[in-house]
């Protein structure tokens, strides 16, 4: 009958290749770590299951709504004017974008390159402006 209990090996010294150096702790550990097939995989899964919204195209009554705040806020730009915008921005990586909001003082209403400048250096496009909301609404 054969022994399992290694008695007649357990008292010999551990063996130590003379031709390949001895590997580290970190080295041996590093052999038992999880192996990702597909890398990048959980980042496109995540990627593709971000939504972005469709960007709203404004009826002629939110045109005109928004074109009357930006020439109060041109005709006051001197006294910088606070003003919460909601504007569109444009996703980078997919079709779409999402809807923010910047609330501050206008410092420029710059018709050459049809955008609004805050005091804070920001700027929005008109063209991504859905709606401009002014503390004391335009007589």
């Amino acid at each position: 009958m054969k022994r399992n209990d290694y008695s007649d090996i357990i008292d010999h010294p551990h063996h130590q290749s003379a031709s390949r150096p001895h590997m580290s702790m970190n080295d041996r550990a590093a052999q038992f770590s999880p192996f990702a097939a597909l890398t990048g995989y959980h980042a496109a899964v995540d990627e593709t299951a971000r939504l972005t919204q469709k960007r709203i195209i404004p009826d002629e009554d939110a045109i005109a709504a928004v074109d009357e705040a930006l020439r109060y806020l041109s005709g006051r730009v001197s006294e910088h004017p606070e003003a919460l915008i909601t504007f569109f921005v444009p996703d980078d990586k997919k079709e779409g974008g999402s809807y923010t909001e910047k609330a501050g003082r206008v410092s420029k209403i710059d018709m050459y390159n049809r955008s609004v400048l805050f005091m804070s250096g920001e700027s929005i496009h008109f063209e991504d402006i859905l709606h401009i909301e002014l503390p004391q609404e335009p007589t």
